[in-house]
Order: C-alpha cells, then structure tokens, then sequence
C-alpha cells in the first residue's frame, strides 16, 4: 500500500471543479483509491463521495 500526506490549499477545499479533477484523474488507474480527512474516507473515483468528506 501507499499512501502520501497531502495538504488542499485551496480555502474553499474540493468542491465540485477540484472533485471532478481529482476524479478524472483517478479514474486513469485500475488500483483503489482512497482518502481519509478528519473520519471520513472517500473513494477518489467518485464525485459523490468526494464532496461528502467535506475536505477544507
């Protein structure tokens, strides 16, 4: 497994244009893609879960 601490400078965090650019981008690569902030974790593949972890 890997895994990279990351920091989202953007004041506003992942709403939806940065989602769908994350999104887009994993969706490139066949392995799962995770992250975790605060208790939440989301699947970097999806929208969706993306804006529900509420990443600011």
């Amino acid at each position: 497994m890997v895994s990279r601490k990351v920091t989202v400078k953007n004041p506003t965090g992942l709403h939806l244009r940065p989602a769908g650019i994350l999104c887009k981008e994993a969706m490139q690569y066949k392995s799962l893609i995770t992250f975790t902030c605060r208790e939440n974790t989301a699947n970097a593949k999806s929208v969706l879960s993306v804006l529900g972890a509420c990443v600011k």
